[in-house]
């Protein structure tokens, strides 16, 4: 066949053509320039980055017959003979086939031949970390001490398996990575060079699928070229590679930043739909959100550019998006989305773990405000979002949740479900202390006395208004129903500790560690959200006031931390009506079991 793929058809014959490794090229270029060739080398790096190829120019360079010359002819016989693989003076070994001690020996034998046509005879062996220890332990004596037209080149790509005694017998150059936008320049030549029409988005597609090869990077041309013809576009190469367009990863991503959990699942939807791998597609939401963050860290887009090695335009888009969000906000979605990339390798419902990922980053709250925000996010009029009787708060990163809250819970849920009490936790009583709780634990009964929190209460008014006065269970009312129609608003409302509630003022203290929700309650707006909810509630209008609290001066639990504890007494305090009910005591001496919880049906009054 004539036909010859782009990877042998235009790989480089001389230095100057090799792209990427400008510290190999110059250090080889000086070394025969200066006749200070070394005998052996090792080339060492991913594959596809020009490790053979050096190689083979090292050898013309040394062979050509105007040389030993840093810039061979390439037309000589022995240039020809080394492009075409035929010189007997460069020998190629396969270093995988050739792996035993005996093929070593063969060499040794051989090494003592005088070159036939050049002035050196240069062995190649590929992949060399291959060898037995065996062989390489053969080669030991010839590599330290080689005839002088002996030179030795070691290519591999995994050089931890070299052993350190053949490493300290060679020079050692590491081969990188190519970066994206010399790979693309070389695609633009190699496809004006085949009359070929290509855009700058399929080159951009090719440059980041192949991960910085060069091979893959003409392979996947070759590809692209059969698969479209003479005319390429970025939607065919898109559908030949089965990548994620930009559009897409950009729609998912943009969706949970700006908290539309019922958006970004639709996305995600339509590229499953279209057949998108899911942990390719994962991969590329992590990458935007890596430089989104890089975008919103470094200052000028010039450095943007260099570090995300993306075009222009994509460059500008991505700054303008990242501007509209706090870096805190994109750095919990990147940890959040990153994890996610680890889970899909290994779970067997995929599609549903990155659902799930995807809603619970579209309800992260953000940790710092940003000028730029949207306001339906920010407006405290806005109608509640959808799941609004969850808390947002609660899908927050640890670090945005109060610690103190899990370690002042006075119950715990054990195996088999049963609420147990920690008898070492401070309770908050629901009824006065001197009144009795009556509880029954297997066929006896036990009393204990409830007893006051060992907290600081609040500054409560005494009324002396002529006004009624305002009670724990309004208050309680207020704060749920801002948790429930302002979310946004209630998950910081509870981080705050109620210092003082009369009908003419409510304030609402703050540590120095909660800066976020300090910042986001001292807005107007948000206070005047808590004030007219209270009207509405109470029926009394009154002005809410934040401040600073110091550490040592905390009036008492959070406002969350007052409510779940209430919670849990409320809950305790029905569990034990419930077991000393004589209906129930009837039942369970009748069928047996255990009450483990018990709940009040909705409308149900207390019995006074």
């Amino acid at each position: 066949m004539d036909y010859q793929v782009s990877a042998r058809r235009f790989r480089p014959g001389t230095f100057d053509e090799v792209i990427g490794q400008p510290h190999v090229v110059q250090t080889l270029k000086n070394a025969v320039a200066q006749r200070r060739v070394a005998h052996a080398y090792v080339f060492s790096g991913m594959r596809g980055v020009g490790k053979t190829t050096v190689a083979r120019i090292l050898a013309k360079a040394l062979n050509c017959e105007h040389g030993p010359t840093p810039n061979p002819c390439g037309h000589c016989e022995s240039c020809r003979e080394i492009a075409q693989g035929h010189s007997v003076d460069v020998i190629e070994i396969d270093g995988a086939s050739n792996t035993g001690v005996d093929n070593v020996r063969e060499l040794r034998e051989n090494i003592k031949f005088t070159p036939f046509l050049g002035s050196y005879r240069i062995y190649i062996i590929d992949e060399v970390h291959m060898l037995s220890n065996s062989a390489f332990n053969a080669l030991l004596k010839t590599l330290e001490e080689p005839p002088p037209h002996a030179i030795f080149v070691f290519a591999t790509t995994e050089v931890h398996k070299i052993p350190a005694t053949i490493l300290s017998r060679c020079q050692h150059f590491t081969f990188r990575r190519i970066p994206r936008r010399e790979i693309i320049a070389r695609l633009r030549v190699v496809a004006a060079r085949q009359d070929v029409t290509i855009d700058e988005r399929s080159l951009a597609i090719i440059a980041r699928v192949c991960d910085g090869s060069m091979r893959d990077a003409l392979s996947l041309f070759d590809q692209a070229v059969t698969f479209g013809g003479k005319t390429i576009c970025a939607e065919e190469v898109e559908s030949m590679l089965g990548t994620v367009p930009d559009e897409r990863v950009r729609q998912v991503v943009t969706a949970m930043l700006e908290q539309q959990p019922s958006a970004a699942l639709f996305f995600l939807g339509q590229a499953i739909d279209h057949g998108y791998d899911l942990r390719v597609l994962c991969s590329a939401v992590v990458e935007r959100l890596r430089n989104m963050v890089l975008a919103r860290v470094v200052p000028s887009r010039e450095q943007v550019q260099f570090l995300v090695d993306l075009s222009p335009e994509e460059v500008e888009q991505i700054c303008a998006d990242a501007q509209k969000q706090s870096l805190d906000h994109l750095q919990s979605i990147f940890e959040l989305m990153s994890q996610v990339g680890d889970r899909l390798r290994v779970t067997d419902h995929p599609r549903f773990v990155f659902e799930v990922a995807v809603v619970r980053a579209s309800r992260l709250v953000q940790e710092t405000s940003s000028p730029t925000v949207s306001p339906q996010r920010e407006s405290p009029e806005s109608p509640p979002r959808e799941s609004s009787s969850a808390r947002p708060g609660a899908l927050s990163p640890p670090s945005a949740r109060p610690r103190e809250a899990d370690r002042s819970r006075p119950m715990t849920r054990t195996v088999s479900g049963r609420l147990e009490s920690r008898q070492d936790m401070p309770r908050v009583p629901s009824q006065p202390p001197s009144q009795e709780v009556t509880a029954s634990s297997g066929g006896g009964k036990a009393k204990e006395q409830a007893k006051q929190a060992p907290q600081s209460p609040p500054m409560w008014p005494s009324g002396g208004d002529g006004q009624p006065e305002i009670s724990q269970q309004d208050w309680d009312r207020v704060v749920q129903k801002v948790l429930s129609d302002y979310p946004n608003i209630g998950s910081f409302l509870e981080m705050g500790r109620l210092v003082k509630l009369d009908g003419q003022e409510v304030v609402i203290g703050f540590p120095k560690t909660a800066t976020v929700a300090y910042s986001r309650l001292q807005k107007e707006a948000n206070r005047q959200v808590v004030a007219r909810v209270f009207e509405q509630v109470v029926g009394r209008s009154t002005s809410v006031r934040v401040i600073e609290i110091a550490e040592g001066h905390m009036p008492g639990p959070t406002i969350g931390q007052a409510r779940q504890q209430q919670r849990l007494t409320e809950e305790r305090r029905l569990l034990e009506e419930a077991r000393a009910h004589p209906l129930v005591k009837q039942a369970m001496e009748m069928f047996g079991g255990e009450v483990i919880t018990a709940s009040r049906l909705s409308g149900e009054k207390e019995d006074s």
